[in-house]
């Protein structure tokens, strides 16, 4: 019988990216009842001192380091690693949680932005992993959940640099798992469909992707938190948060490839023709 490793969050050192909001900062307050220490990284410091005030009020034994952090920036992600280790030691658990969305068809779309999406949830996740894994491994435990999307499981129109980094965060995530089996140190990866937080806001997706799952799979970023951390904890490759979304995605791999990009071809279609109504109404 194989037994399954466990990451080890009760008492452990945990780092979460993009904690300043939604799922990573729902994250975060799952987490502060468990951990040892927490180490908090995002651009808006104000809010990450904030969540630090109230995470430490009901959990007085906890330390929780706060760090200001742009990942899309590979010197700050060295910065910030080695001013991890010197003031807290090794880190148990890496939660690769921060992303950068967008919504534009590609030819249309801005490359400062592309980049930034490129950077924050591509680079930024393998080379923290990168950095803070090999330590896991030379101790037999530890732990990397990435939060990846069901975007990174299929083909979406007018999201392109988005879909692709979320593409490459799967194909990581399920690649580092068999490299690091038997070593002690878990890796899950977290899919989920439509959360609700900032995250639409700032990547211009109010109401859905296009060509997204339908929004009454639509779950909270707290319950979206909780599953994964169940996920994370059972050792689960894969975690579809939410009871329908978890169904509809396990179905998703009936959907033949060619109708799928057959849809998103219709989707793109459709988005070009709004757009160009929109610039004419203008």
């Amino acid at each position: 019988m194989t037994v399954v490793a466990r990451p080890p969050l009760d008492g452990g050192s945990v780092l979460v990216t993009g904690a300043s909001s939604g799922i990573g900062r729902e994250l975060a307050v799952l987490l502060a009842a468990r951990v040892r220490t927490l180490v908090l990284l995002a651009r808006r410091t104000t809010l990450l001192e904030e969540l630090r005030d109230a995470l430490v009020a009901r959990s007085p034994g906890l330390e929780v380091l706060v760090m200001r952090a742009d990942l899309s920036d590979e010197r700050e992600v060295d910065r910030v690693v080695s001013e991890v280790r010197e003031r807290i030691g090794l880190v148990d658990v890496l939660v690769n949680n921060a992303g950068v969305g967008d919504q534009a068809l590609f030819d249309r779309s801005d490359w400062e932005r592309t980049r930034q999406v490129l950077l924050t949830n591509v680079f930024a996740v393998a080379q923290l992993t990168a950095l803070l894994v090999p330590s896991m491994v030379e101790r037999g435990r530890g732990g990397v959940l990435n939060i990846g999307s069901g975007a990174g499981l299929t083909v979406m129109p007018a999201s392109a640099a988005y879909c692709a980094s979320k593409h490459f965060v799967d194909g990581f995530s399920e690649a580092l798992r068999a490299d690091l089996a038997g070593t002690g140190v878990v890796v899950t990866q977290v899919c989920p469909g439509p959360v609700d937080s900032e995250f639409d806001q700032l990547a211009g997706t109010v109401g859905g992707m296009a060509g997204g799952p339908p929004q009454f799979l639509r779950i909270s970023a707290a319950q979206c938190a909780k599953d994964a951390i169940a996920g994370f904890e059972r050792g689960a490759a894969l975690v579809f948060p939410g009871r329908a979304y978890r169904i509809a995605m396990m179905m998703a791999p009936l959907l033949p490839r060619g109708l799928q990009r057959l849809q998103a071809a219709r989707g793109a279609v459709r988005v070009r023709g709004e757009t160009a109504g929109a610039e004419m109404s203008r």
